[in-house]
This record gives C-alpha cells, sequence and structure tokens, in this order.
C-alpha cells in the first residue's frame, strides 16, 4: 500500500489522497484505486463554546439544515436543540426538557423534512419528537424497548427520498424506518460483524439515489443498503490509511454524492466521490482549528460548507474547498 499524507497549517488543511489505495469490500470491489485528487479544504470558522447558555454546548451530537439555511444543533447533555443563522449566530433554543416540548433528556438525532417539520430522536426514552417549522409539538412516537417499533439508545437519522425516516439504533444493533406520521414500516439490521450485521451503529444517512448508508461505528466500517433494507456492499476496514476507519460516526452527502464520514475515534474528517475513492482527509486531535476531539455528526450545506460536530471541544466547526470561498 502507498499512501501520501496530507499537509496542514493552522487555517488550512490540503488533504491529499493519492497513488493506490487497497482497501476490501468497498463497494462490491476487493480493491479500488483512490484518484489522484486535491481536496483543498479551508477553516471558515466555529460556533458555540462550553457552557450550558445560549449558543454554548456540553455535548454535541448531529446537525440539519431548514430550508431557510438555518442550523439545528442537538447538544445530548444540555437536553436542547439550537437554532445558528448561516453565519453562525444564535437565533434560539428550542426543544427542550420542557413537557410541552416533548421533555427532550438527550437528544441526538435531527432530520429535517421538506416542509419544515423537525424530527428529533432522544436516545434515553426511544421517544422520536415531531416538531412543526415553528418548532410546536406536533407528535411523539416509539419508546424505549426491543420490539418492533421501539427503539434502545437512537442516533443520527434522514428523511430519504422516498419520505421515510431512517435511523440508526445503537442499542438494538439495527436501524428503524418510520413515515412521517409515526407509523413504523420495518427495521434492518442485528448485533454481528456479518455483512449486513451492526455493532452500534452511529448514523443512517442516504444518498440521491435512495441508498442508505450505515456508520458502522463498533465494527469500524460504512455499510450500504437499498431503501427497503436490502444490503448491497460495504467500505472500509479498522485503520488508520486513507480508506479505512475508526469508528466512523457521522455521514453526510453534498449535492454531487460525495460522501464525508467523520471519525469519533480517528480525529478526521474523509470525503469519498462516488465511485468509493477517497479524494480529500483532514484533521487531527487537538483543540485548534482543523482539530478534533471525539467528533460526532457532520452536515453539507446547500453551498458545499461543511459542518462537523466537534464534541470533546465544545463546538461545530465549519469548513469550506478553498477555490469556493469569496
Amino acid at each position: 500500500m502507498r499512501i501520501c499524507g496530507f499537509f496542514q497549517t493552522t487555517q488550512k488543511f490540503w488533504a491529499i489522497a493519492f497513488a493506490t489505495t487497497l482497501f476490501a469490500n468497498v463497494f462490491g470491489c476487493n480493491e479500488i484505486s483512490a484518484k489522484r485528487d486535491l481536496g483543498n479544504y479551508e477553516y471558515v470558522f466555529s460556533l458555540g463554546r462550553e457552557g450550558v447558555g445560549k449558543g454554548e454546548f456540553k455535548y454535541v451530537e448531529d446537525m440539519a439544515i431548514s430550508a431557510s439555511g438555518n442550523l439545528y444543533v442537538t447538544d445530548a447533555l444540555n437536553s436542547n436543540v439550537q437554532v445558528f443563522s448561516p453565519s453562525g449566530e444564535y437565533l434560539a433554543t428550542v426543544c427542550g426538557r420542557n413537557a410541552d416540548q416533548g421533555g427532550l433528556q438527550k437528544p441526538e438525532g435531527i432530520a429535517i423534512a421538506p416542509d419544515g417539520s423537525i424530527f428529533v430522536a432522544d436516545y434515553l426514552t426511544g421517544k422520536i419528537h415531531k416538531y412543526s417549522s415553528d418548532h410546536k409539538l406536533q407528535l411523539s412516537f416509539s419508546e424505549f424497548g426491543t420490539e418492533e417499533g421501539q427503539n434502545a439508545e437512537s442516533e443520527f437519522m434522514q428523511i430519504c427520498k422516498n419520505g421515510l425516516l431512517y435511523m440508526a439504533e445503537a442499542g438494538n444493533n439495527r436501524a428503524d424506518v418510520f413515515d412521517q406520521s409515526g407509523v413504523f414500516q420495518f427495521s434492518f439490521g442485528e448485533a454481528g460483524s456479518l455483512p449486513g450485521q451492526f455493532l452500534r451503529p452511529e448514523a443512517a444517512k442516504c444518498d440521491s439515489t435512495g441508498r442508505v448508508f450505515v456508520a458502522d461505528l463498533g465494527n469500524h466500517r460504512v455499510q450500504v443498503f437499498d431503501s427497503k433494507g436490502k444490503y448491497l456492499r460495504m467500505m472500509g476496514s479498522k485503520g488508520t490509511a486513507p480508506g479505512q476507519f475508526l469508528k466512523p460516526a457521522g455521514l453526510a452527502f453534498d449535492a454531487s454524492d460525495n460522501l464525508y464520514v467523520s471519525e469519533l475515534a480517528g480525529a478526521r474528517v474523509q470525503k469519498f466521490n462516488p465511485a468509493g475513492e477517497v479524494i480529500a482527509i483532514w484533521g487531527e486531535e487537538g483543540s485548534g482549528p482543523g482539530q478534533f476531539g471525539n467528533l460526532h455528526g457532520i452536515l453539507v450545506g446547500p453551498d458545499g460548507s461543511v459542518y462537523v460536530a466537534d464534541t470533546a471541544n465544545h463546538r461545530v466547526q465549519v469548513f469550506r474547498m478553498a477555490s469556493a470561498r469569496r
């Protein structure tokens, strides 16, 4: 295996992955040659700091963006969801501990539907709460448990092309699927390390074709399924080389169906093109700009900006390709 690494400065992070990268079972192939391509990502700004007040975090989990471009961030330990403008200005704290807001205890997964409805999954109670675009509680469904339609330790989720809500469920080692009225549809996966099995899956996110990608955190890989939960292929294995993972946690897609993966234990972000080739890597352990600790969710905005939940540093960091900067 021959791999070129990446060079960083304080506010400019050049991520270069080229030459021949060999890794098993990527999109059904035994090996894939990574394109010689530059992933030139720059740090733009951070939002948040440690605390319990407005614009402060204790344990950032996942994020979603509304049609208006506002960023919604779940904070598991502050038990709330905070809203920020596209420029990072704090706007509001919503969906908190109050009973009329659903009584959130440990919100983790969040998804926003095309009509503006907001879905928030509570890791501790098993409840999934649906809010209107003006943050009024509309519906609560599911509950903590092991039966179908219940969940244990719900994680990151997304409303996919078919209108269904796909959610990773770490406690039961599966992914659950609901419609937007809260009606359970089906689940897929079970505990294990074979294809189609999971060990504490962290995220279930979809590309534009409707394929479902699951961050199989404990098995250090990403698995791919069709919209009905049929296993298709996997990518990655345990390691630090390009295309390998150390506890993949967050998943996100951009408008070109490039996949972004944040690594909880790897302190980096990897970007893959639709063919499964690594085209960018950035990040390292630390607390400075472009450095990470205990990464969780990741999100790509409409303008291509990449939002990373830098959990140990109580912040969200924002990056952009250098050529995209104005």
